[in-house]
């Protein structure tokens, strides 16, 4: 039987607990570190060396995918699975593009985490398929990347000079941007830009 060594990240305590116990019940798991942070995933699996990460999608310090592209970047041999509880095709998209191995909503049931973490050990991609399906029929993202960081901004609450300010920008430029942005997305305005992309899981 395959002996798989896996870190999990979840930002909820109970939540973490109860993933952490659910794992432990099967013979062949071994859970080598449980964190709460993005940003710690990679310190601990260089620490830890997992077969598997299983990350939660929205972390604080830097989400799951993040976390994911930088635990394939520093640590390729440590292959990734998403939880999360919104199934936006977007997200799935982005989790693929971070060289994500598995994508699982966390209202599938107990047995098919077990069989999703054994599968991604062992090099299978595992995408539930009616996300799949979602995904392929669902637009693509009309966004720039410098598009995308300008708006992800606007959805944490920063203004123009804000923007401006982080990005290296003049408040001319962000303007111009967030102009663009609201045409491509055929919003009403910035609010209701942040609304589409989030809902499409295009920004985290």
């Amino acid at each position: 039987m395959l002996s798989v060594k896996i870190l999990l990240a979840e930002d909820v305590h109970m939540i973490r607990g109860a993933l952490v116990a659910l794992l432990e019940l099967e013979p062949d798991f071994t859970v080598v570190a449980a964190v709460d942070r993005g940003d710690l995933v990679l310190e601990q699996a260089l620490k830890t060396r997992p077969d598997v990460a299983v990350l939660d999608v929205d972390l604080p310090g830097v989400d799951g995918l993040t976390a994911a592209a930088e635990l394939h970047e520093r640590l390729p041999c440590c292959r990734t699975l998403i939880l999360t509880s919104l199934g936006r095709p977007g997200t799935l998209r982005r989790a693929l593009a971070a060289h994500v191995t598995g994508f699982l909503l966390k209202d599938a049931p107990s047995d098919r985490l077990a069989h999703a973490v054994r599968s991604v050990a062992r090099g299978q991609r595992v995408i539930d398929p009616q996300l799949a399906l979602s995904a392929w029929d669902s637009p693509d993202n009309p966004l720039s990347p410098r598009e995308l960081e300008v708006l992800r901004l606007a959805a944490q609450g920063a203004d123009a000079a804000e923007i401006a300010g982080t990005l290296y920008l003049s408040k001319g430029t962000v303007r111009n941007y967030l102009t663009t942005i609201v045409a491509k997305l055929n919003a009403r305005n910035r609010i209701d830009a942040v609304r589409i992309a989030e809902e499409a899981g295009w920004i985290p």
